[in-house]
């Protein structure tokens, strides 16, 4: 029997959370939604979108290393969730100087394949070789002046797509922040949120870490409704990895630690939360019990499954920010500004530890001072104390 993950977040600590997404979505709002890498930031807001009944365009803008990559995805994101016909003369009528779209074609039925069916009695297919989806591709070799003029056509199109249907859309842009890599003057940024906030039937969703909400707080140009998902409370937790649990006929031995050891090592985050879960269901007991045992070994064999990860990550920060996050993992503090505990760790004063502490915030490894400068992913600082202590 295979483990159902699928319970709703706004059912499990985040409903004030959800409700609010709903709220801003519903009334064609612009959203920041924060929060570290596994807090469930991109469920919430799809299951946001179905509920107001809008259209979502996703766009992963890691994968954007540059303003023609930026341009492909949303071309792509609008082809994925629009009609092949509508994108079609789109691109005819406008879009084919910088544009092509390559419909996908329909595979004939078997019945179709074997002739004896008369084209009449066909449905509605008719001469028709393309279906409801296809590619929308940027016609290669475009200077920088053509690739913009590209990009502000390519912004209208979902206003012009969702109008006549009277449908709504929004934009999902995850790790948008990952942009301004290439965008250094906010030349792309701006474009965007100028255009859709003058959309009628366009908003937007940027998805990032809490480090952003910095950045946006006291915005006055396109201000956003902000929402912020912390860790969620032990007790939460708790009982949804219980009902989760249960389904598969699964309980955490009341006689033991091991529920606590299970919430001590996931410290509300719902992301390892999930991990741990699937783990313990692979580890599952004759009497349906999870021991100390199993939680121990559970989370043993998922550090050793992500050490290549975690190795990986430390060799792509700078060494300040390595060492002050090895520091947070073994030593956890309130103030890592004190004097005793730079003395005591051998960090850098000033501006060197500052630096480190928002270059770790707006990666997603820390929280800042409202959540005592912890490490986001408890995983990685279990990790990170075990490699140090040995």
């Amino acid at each position: 029997m295979n483990l159902e993950l699928s319970t709703p977040l706004e059912l499990i600590g985040r409903s004030a959370e959800f409700q609010r997404i709903v709220e801003v979505l519903a009334e064609d709002g612009d959203l920041l939604i924060a929060g570290v890498p596994g807090s469930g930031r991109r469920t919430l807001v799809r299951r946001a979108a179905l509920a107001v009944g809008v259209i979502a365009l996703e766009i992963d803008c890691i994968r954007a290393t540059d303003g023609e990559r930026f341009v492909q995805l949303l071309a792509e994101a609008i082809a994925q969730s629009f009609d092949a016909v509508k994108i079609q003369d789109w691109v005819n009528n406008s879009g084919k100087e910088f544009f092509s779209f390559h419909a996908e074609e329909i595979p004939p039925t078997p019945l179709e394949m074997g002739g004896d069916v008369p084209p009449l009695l066909r449905g509605d297919r008719g001469d028709q070789s393309i279906s409801n989806s296809g590619k929308l591709i940027l016609i290669r070799s475009l200077n920088q002046k053509q690739l913009w003029q590209a990009f502000e056509t390519l912004l209208e199109l979902p206003q012009i797509l969702a109008e006549p249907q009277d449908k709504r859309v929004v934009l999902i842009l995850q790790s948008f922040p990952h942009i301004r890599s290439w965008d250094r003057h906010g030349l792309w940024e701006n474009t965007l949120r100028r255009e859709i906030n003058q959309q009628t039937h366009v908003n937007y969703v940027l998805i990032a870490t809490i480090a952003e909400i910095t950045h946006h707080s006291e915005e006055t140009n396109h201000p956003l409704e902000i929402v912020q998902l912390p860790p969620l409370a032990k007790d939460v937790v708790a009982v949804w990895a219980r009902e989760i649990l249960q389904t598969v006929g699964l309980t955490f031995d009341p006689r033991s630690k091991a529920l606590q050891l299970f919430l001590d090592a996931v410290q509300g985050h719902i992301g390892d939360a999930t991990a741990i879960i699937r783990r313990l269901q692979a580890l599952r007991r004759p009497d349906g019990l999870i021991t100390e045992q199993e939680v121990q070994q559970a989370v043993a064999e998922l550090l050793k499954d992500l050490s290549i990860i975690f190795e990986s990550l430390l060799m792509l920060l700078p060494s300040n920010q390595v060492h002050l996050l090895e520091c947070l993992a073994t030593d956890p503090t309130e103030k890592p500004q004190s004097r005793e505990y730079i003395q005591k760790h051998g960090l850098s004063r000033g501006g060197s530890l500052q630096g480190a502490l928002n270059g770790l915030q707006h990666k997603g490894l820390i929280y800042g001072a409202e959540q005592h400068y912890q490490l986001a992913l408890p995983l990685l600082a279990l990790w990170l104390r075990q490699r140090l202590t040995g």
